[in-house]
């Protein structure tokens, strides 16, 4: 019997792992993407619909008389669940990418207050979907997809979703790299860094093998659920650096700080926090009998390999400008030398 999966984002950094999974495991994919791109790494057979994920009709015609499963990557707030429940005369279930960002701590601190005093949620660990989460709103990242998930998770009986809270996905074609930070250092010729919080800060990854193969499962076993989609481990940032320095093939040396970092531009690693983010995956193998296919430093060395093929010849900035309006300026080296120069390092 044919199954047919309807993949919106099909060509993002989730979208090109988890159209090659659901093919090999004998789904009939449509890939729906703004440039109706393929990857060459995926099956002949699947189709591809060049389709605006805001645009309602182009949305509905990828679907078309109907699919087992529409795979959505990139919906964000009511108005994108809405659309997706429009859909569910035509759709058998749906599985969406949400984000673990969701969360807010038994204070009502998010990732939305972080940058505040003593704003930065302090989770229990291993955190669990049980986890209250943010208000809904139209204010940031993490409010529009609570708002996503409320709306999805309320029409659960017209439509069915699986709602998949990832982590710090990492991966080939990611916009937002977090391992750019070691990697363009080594590239640099930057024998020495400053990790604060003693190395020991810990933000949970997410492979996009791994998030695919949860899409595969939940695919298959629909039902109206939040899980968390995380990597097995929580690697800190200290074991994370000595692991990109491994597969680069570079000897560092690293200065602990105990404390945050000494200023934004020294030492504020994309991983640095003060306390741990780290994910419980109990509720995905129980109920969808996941076993992670990946851990984090299994895949590394394509992650280095695709940010320094798109840094060759380019300054950082251009090459990831995502990156820096996220972050800001992650290589103020002459400050870092500054810093390291009172500390007689």
């Amino acid at each position: 019997m044919t199954r047919r999966a309807v993949v919106i984002g099909a060509t993002g950094q989730i979208g090109r792992a988890a159209v090659g999974t659901l093919a090999g495991d004998g789904w009939e994919v449509t890939a729906v993407s703004r440039g109706g791109g393929r990857d060459e790494s995926w099956p002949a057979e699947v189709r591809t619909v060049r389709a605006d994920r805001e645009d309602d009709a182009a949305v509905a015609a990828a679907v078309g008389d109907g699919c087992e499963v529409l795979v959505d990557m990139v919906a964000y707030g009511p108005a994108h669940a809405r659309q997706l429940v429009s859909l569910a005369d035509r759709v058998g279930s749906a599985v969406v990418v949400s984000s673990i960002t969701v969360y807010e701590d038994d204070k009502g601190r998010g990732f939305d207050t972080q940058g505040e005093p003593d704003g930065f949620p302090e989770y229990p660990v291993p955190l669990t979907e049980e986890q209250r989460t943010v208000t809904p709103g139209d204010t940031s990242y993490s409010t529009r997809k609570a708002g996503l998930e409320r709306e999805l998770l309320a029409a659960g009986e017209r439509l069915p979703t699986t709602l998949l809270r990832a982590g710090a996905i990492h991966g080939p074609h990611c916009r937002t790299p977090r391992e750019l930070y070691f990697v363009k250092r080594n590239l640099d010729g930057r024998t020495r860094r400053v990790l604060p919080f003693g190395g020991q800060s810990r933000f949970h990854p997410s492979s996009v093998h791994n998030i695919a193969e949860l899409i595969r499962l939940a695919a298959a076993q629909p039902g109206t659920r939040a899980l968390n989609a995380v990597d097995p481990q929580a690697p800190t940032v200290a074991e994370i650096a000595a692991a990109i320095d491994a597969v680069m093939g570079v000897e560092t040396e690293t200065v602990l700080l105990d404390g945050p970092p000494p200023s934004p531009t020294v030492g504020d690693t994309p991983w640095s926090a003060p306390v741990p983010v780290v994910c419980d995956m109990s509720a995905a193998e129980r109920e969808l009998g996941y076993r992670a296919v990946v851990r984090y430093a299994d895949r590394l060395p394509e992650t280095v390999a695709w940010i320094e093929g798109q840094l060759a010849g380019r300054d950082w900035r251009e090459a990831y400008p995502k990156m820096f309006q996220t972050y800001g300026d992650l290589f103020d080296y002459a400050a870092e030398d500054a810093y390291l120069e009172s500390l007689g390092a």
